[in-house]
């Protein structure tokens, strides 16, 4: 093939080729701005909002203790001759039921005594009356003018004094020998719990020696730490329907859905050492289901760990909202017009689970409840269809 042939050859391909080069670019498809939009707009799920008026709770913890607590001690001394069957570490006793005896042997001998001592002035005072009525007569029958600090004297009223006062003094003995009989029968104090017993029969007890641990069954206390922000929404009062209504739980202890019903008592003028926050008293009636047939839930423990669900005052006209949707720097991702706008909101409280926002957030504003990954004032969002 001669030169120019294959020059022709050439110059007939790269003609060829440029025009299929043409042919390309001319109908290549031209993008569209609307579909590249669409198609980069982040999916997101919204929650819509509305105003209203909401109950917050507060979440602690605390610990059981008892409101009443005693060590049972004698007001005699003398050896233990009888014990109840109930008089046992876990037993529940009502208000003077019988717990021990003491020997009352030596009280009774003693109230003999003084009950024939109290005869004998009585005794004495009737005869120092006669006495006195005779030295009247006297007296009267001489018809001698005295003063009256020497008529007295001669009327014997002194030794009418001294006799009377010892006749109080001997009723006062036998009321105190009765007293100490009686004594020698040891009572339960209260409506209460055993939860130690030191003595038993042939027992030798002193005065004010320990017999036993004894706590209330009328009442518990769980004492709990709320921070001092909280304390302006919170109800205390003496009496249940007066006060905030608490939640009581026992995670380790109950089942899942094993609750105790309380109420926020008072709040003890100290703050925790520690954690700087407020110590409050929750009161749970009747915490071991004594007085009430039907119980109200699993009985508390004492020294137990629990938690405390505490029902705050009720805030009106705001906006609940989850805390896992208030974002950093109290701000709440809206989508408007497709968009996302970061609001900036004013939260008056947070409980456990929600914020309690004034302002900031209108009726009907679609929250963005998804996490983005990229967080762009105006950044395009869509709905799933």
């Amino acid at each position: 093939m001669s030169r120019k042939k294959s020059l022709l050859i050439s110059l007939l391909i790269l003609v060829g080729a440029a025009i299929v080069v043409v042919i390309i670019f001319q109908t290549e498809p031209t993008a569209q701005r609307e579909g590249a939009t669409k198609e980069t707009a982040m999916l997101v799920d919204v929650q819509t909002i509305q105003r209203g008026n909401y109950k917050p709770v507060i979440v602690t913890t605390g610990t059981v203790e008892p409101e009443r607590e005693i060590m049972l001690s004698p007001r005699v001394a003398g050896e233990v001759i009888d014990r109840s069957d109930k008089f046992d570490p876990g037993q529940t006793v009502r208000k003077n039921e019988f717990l021990l005896r003491l020997d009352p042997a030596d009280y009774e001998i003693a109230l003999e005594l003084r009950k024939s001592e109290l005869q004998q002035a009585m005794a004495d005072l009737e005869i120092e009356k006669g006495r006195q009525e005779i030295a009247r007569r006297d007296f009267e029958q001489a018809g001698s003018t005295l003063s009256p600090e020497n008529q007295s004297l001669v009327l014997r009223e002194p030794q009418q004094q001294t006799a009377r006062a010892r006749v109080a003094a001997a009723r006062s003995a036998v009321r105190q020998a009765e007293i100490d009989l009686q004594r020698t029968r040891i009572k339960a104090p209260f409506d209460a719990q055993i939860l130690s017993r030191n003595v038993d029969l042939g027992s030798q007890v002193a005065r004010g020696e320990e017999l036993g641990r004894l706590v209330g069954t009328d009442r518990y206390w769980v004492v709990a730490t709320v921070p001092q922000s909280r304390i302006p929404w919170l109800n205390f009062a003496e009496k249940e329907s007066e006060a905030a209504e608490v939640i009581i739980q026992n995670r380790n202890a109950w089942g899942e859905n094993d609750t105790r019903k309380g109420f926020l008592y008072k709040m003890i003028g100290a703050l925790e050492n520690q954690t700087r926050m407020v110590r409050v008293l929750v009161a749970v009636t009747d915490p071991l289901n004594v007085s009430n047939p039907a119980p109200e839930g699993p009985e508390l423990l004492i020294g137990a760990f629990v938690e405390a669900r505490i029902k705050g005052e009720e805030l009106k006209d705001v906006f609940r909202l989850s805390r896992d949707f208030v974002r950093k720097k109290e701000t709440v991702w809206v989508m408007e017009n497709d968009s996302l706008v970061i609001k900036p909101v004013d939260i008056i409280l947070t409980d456990a689970d929600y914020a309690y926002i004034t302002e900031g957030l209108e009726d009907n504003d679609q929250v963005v409840t998804t996490n983005l990954a990229t967080v762009v004032e105006g950044a395009p969002l869509r709905l799933e269809e």
